[in-house]
């Protein structure tokens, strides 16, 4: 919520539970869902849609900065440090997709 309060183009963020997860809807960007689950208790991720560009991007640009599951997720143990700057970005970037999605590396 405060990324998107920094971006201009963002005017409403929808906050919505799906699935029993929050998940975070602006209208030209793509959802972000956040998780733990019980499985892997030690973890939570953020997510991102599978068959966009996101996920492969932020691998690209950010390589070991994160961990990754498949195209679709950021993955976070609990006592992770969080590289907050590339974080923002990456939200920045989901919740602009439809702008920035014909950008070489979205623009990052």
């Amino acid at each position: 919520m405060e990324t998107a309060n920094e971006i201009e183009e963002v005017a409403n963020l929808e906050e919505t539970l799906i699935w029993g997860e929050p998940n975070y809807l602006v209208k030209n960007g793509s959802t972000i869902r956040i998780d733990w689950k019980k499985k892997e208790p030690d973890q939570y991720a953020i997510y991102f849609k599978c068959t966009s560009k996101l996920v492969p991007t932020f691998k690209m640009v950010y390589k070991d900065k994160f961990r990754y599951e498949g195209n679709r997720a950021i993955i976070f143990r609990l006592n992770d440090r969080i590289p907050k700057v590339e974080l923002k970005n990456c939200i920045t970037v989901a919740l602009t997709y439809h702008k920035v999605k014909y950008l070489p590396m979205l623009g990052l």
